[in-house]
């Protein structure tokens, strides 16, 4: 008679040559700082530029809170096809060391697949390395093979995204309600925004989800250089994401995200910008983008800083 232990071993056996269950493993080495692929891998203005495995298929993001605990969800959409959901629950955060995340795949109402997601990070000051380690379950054909290409297309436009991405952060010592409301005012934000020397001239300003800002950046020497800020979210006290447009309604040069942490009664503020094109990338390093950026969030702290100062 054949055991349960027998009936279970042969069970299993048959799972996994029939490709219900497999283990896959990806390794990429990117030529970014371990800190930009973190944000990359993690921020969802970011995820949103690169999740897409090829350009036929379109990323819309319908939920993301990137913390222990949150979840996210967007669809895969390719024309005269069924979207595919995607709900992802972030188990554990650690910056630049390691996420741990569920995901599960649905179509048309019917679960697809489940798969437990490790990504382990590491890396010196210009180049990291990312080994993601997918345990899945598939319900559905093929769902190994369409994982293994979704990921190697998806983390090969990680790389790209993280290779043409700055980041920037400071730690401002004031609240972070004080910072969040210097930047998301339409009376103070142009008052600090640009490095030193440069003003702002607005002509129209909306800073809400799809709402924009349109203006021109002045330079000490008068030059004027026209700008377009689209809001794509604005999760108050948390996140913001835009798109960089060269002028009204112009041609994209960056997708930007900006985050605020609470830090011991300060806020910790992350910059990012991803650019659109490696030589947009390598144009704006050569004329000192990340200089230049830092003194913008060094005029967000004196002028948050002068805030609190004047309430305190």
């Amino acid at each position: 008679m054949t055991s349960n232990l027998d009936r279970e071993g042969t069970a299993a056996a048959r799972d996994h040559a029939e490709g219900r269950f497999a283990t896959l493993t990806f390794e990429r080495d990117v030529a970014a700082p371990l800190s930009v692929l973190w944000q990359v891998w993690t921020a969802p203005a970011a995820r949103a530029v690169w999740s897409a495995p090829k350009p036929s298929v379109s990323a819309e993001f319908l939920e993301a809170d990137t913390r222990v605990g949150g979840r996210e969800v967007s669809l895969c959409k390719v024309e005269g096809q069924p979207d595919v959901r995607c709900e992802c629950g972030w188990l554990e955060l650690q910056p630049a060391l390691r996420s741990v995340n569920y995901e599960v795949v649905s179509s048309g109402g019917v679960t697809q697949s489940a798969a437990l997601v490790t990504a382990d990070f590491s890396g010196a000051e210009e180049r990291s390395r990312l080994v993601v380690t997918v345990q899945l379950s598939s319900l559905a054909e093929n769902m190994e093979a369409r994982y293994r290409q979704g990921f190697d297309a998806g983390l090969g436009n990680l790389a790209g995204v993280a290779g043409r991405t700055m980041v920037l952060q400071r730690v401002i010592q004031a609240p972070r309600t004080i910072v969040w409301n210097a930047w998301m005012n339409p009376e103070t934000l142009p008052q600090w925004w640009g490095p030193d020397g440069f003003s702002c001239r607005t002509q129209r300003i909306d800073l809400r989800t799809g709402g924009e800002w349109v203006f021109d950046m002045i330079g000490p020497d008068g030059a004027v250089f026209p700008n377009h800020h689209l809001f794509t979210e604005v999760r108050p006290e948390e996140r913001i994401a835009y798109m960089l447009l060269w002028g009204e309604n112009g041609p994209k040069h960056a997708d930007a995200w900006a985050s605020f942490e609470e830090q011991d009664g300060a806020t910790k503020v992350t910059l990012g910008m991803a650019l659109s094109t490696e030589a947009a990338f390598q144009e704006a390093k050569g004329f000192g983008a990340v200089e230049l950026g830092l003194q913008t969030l060094g005029k967000l702290e004196r002028f948050a800083k002068s805030r609190w100062d004047a309430v305190a």
